[in-house]
């Protein structure tokens, strides 16, 4: 009989902490912002590497628009594949559970975008058709920001 009390409270706790770390995976570590935005709560340096994997896509993203307006499609393909999803591969599990569902796809879609971007070029698509994937891509960026700030955990 104490031993099927044990068990309850054991698959209990299991369960308890399953639906915590659900609850993590899709809220974050939010709170209200200060200007209508979400507010996503970090330490210091987990605020420094996401906000530094946004510069490294915002500057891909200059380098593929200059090598579209160039007509340079090697250097469209070279850019966007290395900001593609091989580069968000070695994410720390810790910090992607502070962040909002919405948010990583958010910016594993700005990944693939920049896979999908590298392949168009490499395939030949037309220079218009690349400047417009960008600009799709870009779109995605302008949500992310709209909705979303970084803020420093306390």
């Amino acid at each position: 009989m104490k031993s099927n009390k044990l068990a309850a409270t054991a698959i209990l706790l299991w369960l308890a902490t399953i639906a915590v770390f659900a609850w993590l995976f899709v809220h974050g570590n939010t709170t209200a912002g200060s200007d209508g935005r979400t507010a996503i709560l970090l330490k210091t340096e987990e605020r420094g590497l996401v906000l530094a994997e946004m510069r490294g896509l915002l500057s891909a993203t200059q380098a593929v628009l200059d090598g579209a307006n160039q007509n340079d499609m090697k250097l469209v393909a070279k850019t966007a594949t290395a900001a593609g999803m091989g580069s968000a591969a070695d994410v720390n599990p810790v910090l992607m559970a502070k962040l909002p569902v919405d948010f990583k796809s958010l910016g594993m879609s700005v990944h693939h975008d920049m896979d999908e971007i590298a392949k168009a070029a490499e395939a030949g698509v037309p220079q218009a058709e690349i400047l417009k994937m960008t600009s799709n891509t870009l779109t995605k960026c302008v949500a992310c920001h709209s909705a979303w700030q970084l803020k420093e955990a306390n």
